[in-house]
């Protein structure tokens, strides 16, 4: 009877079985909830996707209107007219300087040239990889101040017979093209793209 009322043994709790299950019931909170929070760190926000969006549609709209301008030109001149100008082109240029020096089915060659050497350059620009926002674009501007010549070449050739028409239209050009070439300058990596999407500079 007297082993009835004996406090008997406990076990100790140093065996840490429940501290154990708790810990590891525990453990994975605070893991997995990092986990989330770095995966959706790691998603491109809208921000982001502006940017790049903006940039790449841009300079696409860069690459396509400048080089296919400039390579119809081209085409006409070279291969569709075989480097002979046109005869309305040269009884509007007769008399002028440039019917006599280089004359005009030469002046109507060199030009078609100089506009195939902005396609060209454009070309290169895209093979060297000038379109991403990690390259410095040079033979991308290069080719724009080529155009800036040629426009340049036309304008004189036209204020020599009087085609003002004509010139305010390739003045036109001229101006935009620099609007362009200032663009390009603006955009990565000379200057940071987060403008591009309405933001303040990084």
């Amino acid at each position: 009877m007297a082993s009835i009322g004996t406090p008997q043994p406990t076990l100790p709790v140093s065996n840490g079985i429940a501290p154990a299950k708790s810990a590891a019931s525990g453990a994975g909170t605070p893991a997995t909830a990092s986990h989330r929070s770095a995966a959706a760190a790691s998603r491109p926000t809208v921000a982001v996707v502006a940017k790049f969006a903006t940039y790449a549609t841009a300079l696409t709209g860069i690459y396509l209107s400048v080089g296919f301008l400039f390579y119809y030109a081209a085409h006409e001149k070279l291969f569709v007219n075989n480097g002979t100008m046109p005869a309305a082109l040269q009884k509007l240029f007769a008399g002028s300087f440039f019917a006599s020096v280089p004359g005009d089915n030469t002046a109507w060659l060199l030009l078609g040239l100089l506009e195939a050497a902005v396609v060209v350059l454009l070309a290169v620009s895209l093979i060297r990889g000038e379109f991403l926002p990690s390259r410095r674009k040079p033979i991308l501007l290069a080719g724009l101040g080529v155009s800036l010549l040629a426009f340049g070449v036309m304008g004189l050739a036209n204020d020599m017979v009087g085609n003002d028409a004509t010139v305010i239209e390739l003045f036109t050009y001229f101006g935009v093209t620099v609007v362009v070439m200032f663009l390009v300058r603006q955009m990565s990596p000379y200057r940071p793209m987060s403008w591009l999407a309405g933001e303040a500079d990084e």
